[in-house]
């Protein structure tokens, strides 16, 4: 390990399953923060979703590493997964600080759905001192109104929140919509990885 600085870049979420618009948006914010490595966290359950997740953690730790095999530096933690639910962002964070130090810079990575319940979020302010939150969005639509933010967190934190924008490609991809199709046997191939849907159907998961 060198002297230097690494660039730690967080992607949370249910995974429910992993599908190529979560690959595509990582890989490009890994190039635009130019990131030292990436990891996958699954959530054992998110405290901003009221079902789920459908798949065991087992299941959808295992979906992505099947799917970024082969993927120089981007890895998988399972984290969450070991503590009780729900899974909070800042204590991920905070697991990530002792593995790495207090040299690491670390971003987390969250999808613009997700900018409203912002000022909701578990020790928002401690999080947004702890690491840069990367609020992204899809490329080609407006970036997201974090006005309504400014109340509960300031203007100082929500400029800040603005300046780590991304503006991804954008992918018509989500995991909803997927296991919607895979219930009703419709086919999913040019969403999943060949090895995620392989391991789907194999494991008859979501059917």
């Amino acid at each position: 390990m060198t002297d230097s600085i690494q660039k730690i870049i967080l992607f949370g979420g249910s995974f429910d399953p992993i599908h190529k618009g979560h690959l595509t948006v990582a890989e490009f914010a890994f190039d635009q923060l130019d990131g030292d490595r990436l990891f996958f966290i699954p959530a054992r359950r998110s405290p901003h979703k009221s079902e789920g997740p459908f798949a065991s953690g087992q299941a959808r730790l295992t979906m992505i590493r099947l799917a970024i095999a082969g993927r120089d530096r981007f890895e998988t933690s399972d984290c969450e997964l070991r503590r009780p639910p729900p899974s909070y962002t800042l204590d991920t964070v905070r697991h990530f600080r002792q593995v790495f130090g207090s040299s690491a810079e670390f971003f987390w990575l969250v999808g613009a759905d997700a900018a409203n319940d912002l000022g909701r979020w578990y020790h928002i302010d401690e999080l947004l001192d702890a690491c840069r939150l990367c609020i992204m969005h899809r490329g080609g639509m407006p970036s997201p109104r974090l006005d309504h933010l400014i109340k509960p967190l300031g203007a100082q934190r929500v400029a800040q929140l603005e300046r780590h924008m991304l503006a991804t490609p954008r992918i018509e991809a989500d995991s909803t919509a997927i296991r919607a199709r895979l219930a009703a046997g419709q086919p999913v191939d040019d969403l999943l990885p060949a090895a995620v849907l392989d391991y789907i159907q194999r494991e008859r998961l979501y059917a």
